[in-house]
């Protein structure tokens, strides 16, 4: 069998991969050169791959073991590798509460440090830190309604949402987002937000009531659905962010004094468009955890989610990257925004 170079492994960019792996039950490692999951069928074995050169993140649930050779071509190939518990949320105690996931991130010399050169050259100046948490919230503000009223697979699920309702919702939100005078008013803008959308989101599949549970809490469908599916997000946010090299600590909204809290930031220019209507849309049609999952993860490489993030983050950094360097600037960074 002729070995591939690991050198070779990197050359599908991470934005343009298309898999992201949830697993359970089964056992991840080296065979014949190629990283594959095992799982028992009776007295059979039964041996999966995982092509990893065109994987971003793989997240083990409940069950599972991984074997260091398998680790070790995971962290080759730039795999994001996530443990957390059954359905991607935590079971666990002494799990990683910054993520509600232990994430392992591939290990590399060679990251590059343009763009967190330009990030912590702004995130120190609190106006300017601002700044870029509005900009990041008006970015997923629109990737929301493009994705809402233009999204084909949404279409004929069956989710028909009130686009004027939607578009009023995000006209009255731009504005308080701007004037907002720090991140705690800017954090209460987005849960009032975010309660006028889980509301659209109810009434466009016919759902009914629904409030939004904490983690854990409730065995409402939608509520589970949302909580899976943002784990998604969260493995995009975390392959974004290590694809720039930038830490997980240098959040500009959430968690700033966690380090995990860059992640959630990144993770809301998707969720709202993307994990959100399908919640909705599987919870109605009683689709079972597997196959939400594999509508979200369709859902986010037909949508190009990685890209955004990343065209985004490049965006942030490079924009008030140069106002950090500017002789004057306006201290709340509202404007830039």
């Amino acid at each position: 069998m002729t070995q591939i170079p690991a050198s070779d492994l990197k050359t599908i960019l991470h934005s343009k991969r298309a898999n992201l792996y949830y697993l359970e039950h089964c056992r991840v490692l080296v065979n014949g050169g190629r990283v594959e999951y095992v799982t028992d069928q009776g007295k059979a074995s039964l041996y999966w791959n995982i092509p990893i050169a065109n994987t971003t993140t793989v997240l083990l649930g409940t069950g599972t073991s991984i074997t260091q050779a398998a680790v070790r071509e995971l962290a080759k190939a730039g795999v994001m590798l996530g443990f957390c518990g059954g359905g991607g949320t935590p079971l666990f105690a002494g799990m990683e509460r910054e993520l509600e996931v232990a994430w392992f991130p591939p290990q590399s010399e060679y990251r590059p440090t343009e763009y967190l050169q330009a990030w912590v050259r702004f995130w120190f100046d609190d106006g300017l830190r601002l700044g870029a948490a509005k900009a990041l919230q008006k970015a997923r503000l629109g990737r929301l309604q493009q994705h809402w009223a233009g999204s084909k697979s949404l279409k004929e699920q069956g989710f028909q949402p009130d686009l004027a309702a939607l578009s009023a919702v995000i006209t009255a939100t731009l504005p308080a987002l701007g004037a907002a005078p720090d991140t705690m008013s800017l954090l209460t803008e987005e849960a009032r937000m975010s309660k006028q959308l889980y509301r659209l989101a109810s009434q466009a599949t016919g759902y009914g009531e629904f409030t939004r549970a904490k983690r854990g809490d409730s065995t409402d469908a939608a509520n589970q659905f949302l909580d899976h599916g943002n784990y998604l997000a969260y493995g995009l946010g975390a392959t974004a962010t290590w694809v720039l090299g930038l830490p997980h600590g240098l959040a500009v909204l959430h968690g700033k004094t966690r380090r995990g809290g860059l992640v959630f930031d990144v993770a809301d220019l998707v969720k709202d468009a993307v994990i959100l209507p399908q919640a909705f849309v599987s919870a109605m049609q009683g689709h079972s955890e597997q196959q939400f999952r594999q509508a979200c993860i369709s859902a986010l490489t037909r949508s190009e989610a990685l890209d955004f993030m990343i065209d985004t983050l490049k965006e942030v950094a490079e924009t008030f990257g140069r106002l950090a360097r500017a002789p004057a600037h306006t201290a709340s960074g509202g404007d830039a925004a």
